[in-house]
């Protein structure tokens, strides 16, 4: 079964990729019946008690390996900027996501400088083609996206957004994604600008409907189910230590439909 194709063929319509943080989560939202799953850096970040860019590119690589070995869908990785800031890491950066059996990956033009966050033009399109040479160069599909981390890190330039994701369709990426955008119009001019799939990160104010008139194809939804999960305990530590009852616990998944689940999967 060719993971990669059939993970390119989702992008054909408008779905939603969600992103487990761990591999119990990972079960629990294929079983819901969706059609791919992603990584998201900062949820595994979040649930080793780190930052969001605090885990190294091998333990990231192993914790890409326990997901693709908990479920038999497609699995897409967030592995941030790769393993480093050359050309030739982003290409490595694709080799390694193929030996942990991914169905795809995306890397970042966040350089992770504080200093100059956004790699220098140039230097990001060598990286993109880089990483495309190396994808098209495994035994069978692999879908690799390129991100455009602008809005992300504090640089809201649309203009640059857009002039990076063409530039990464030129060079051969075969998803185009620029998270942070909150307004949908900015997605429907993104997604006019291109003629590659373009991943969205979800937000509040998107709705499926809204994203797929725009354009979009896939979207994903980063670290918001990790964050969503501890808003929830924070809300039943509060209401514990605060009003002395445990009524959360009416919301909670049954366990004997967690055991089942997860005693059938053994």
């Amino acid at each position: 079964m060719d993971k990669g194709r059939i993970f390119r063929e989702l992008h054909a319509n408008t779905f939603v990729i969600p992103n487990p943080w761990d591999v119990g989560t990972a079960k629990l939202l294929a079983s819901f019946g969706f059609k791919a799953l992603a990584t998201t850096s900062a949820g595994y970040a979040f649930s080793r008690g780190l930052a969001d860019g605090g885990v190294g590119f091998e333990e990231m690589i192993h914790h890409c390996r326990e997901l693709v070995a908990a479920t038999d869908l497609p699995v897409s990785a967030d592995l941030e900027k790769g393993k480093g800031d050359s050309p030739e890491r982003a290409a490595e950066t694709i080799f390694a996501a193929d030996a942990a059996g991914l169905a795809g990956c995306s890397i970042e033009d966040f350089s992770g400088d504080d200093g100059k966050p956004i790699y220098e033009f140039s230097h990001a399109v060598e990286r993109v083609a880089a990483a495309v040479e190396a994808a098209r160069a495994l035994k069978h599909d692999f879908v690799f996206t390129a991100r455009a981390e602008n809005f992300l890190r504090g640089r809201p330039d649309l203009d640059d957004t857009i002039r990076r994701l063409q530039a990464f369709e030129k060079a051969g990426a075969d998803v185009l994604y620029a998270p942070g955008i909150t307004d949908i119009e900015m997605v429907r001019t993104i997604c006019s600008s291109v003629s590659k799939p373009v991943n969205v990160l979800a937000t509040p104010d998107f709705t499926l409907a809204a994203l797929a008139d725009a354009g979009a194809k896939r979207i994903s939804l980063g670290s918001k189910l990790t964050n969503y999960a501890f808003g929830m305990l924070e809300k039943a530590s509060q209401e514990m230590l605060q009003q002395g009852t445990f009524g959360f616990a009416r919301e909670a998944m049954a366990f004997p439909r967690l055991q089942k689940m997860f005693g059938a999967a053994e």
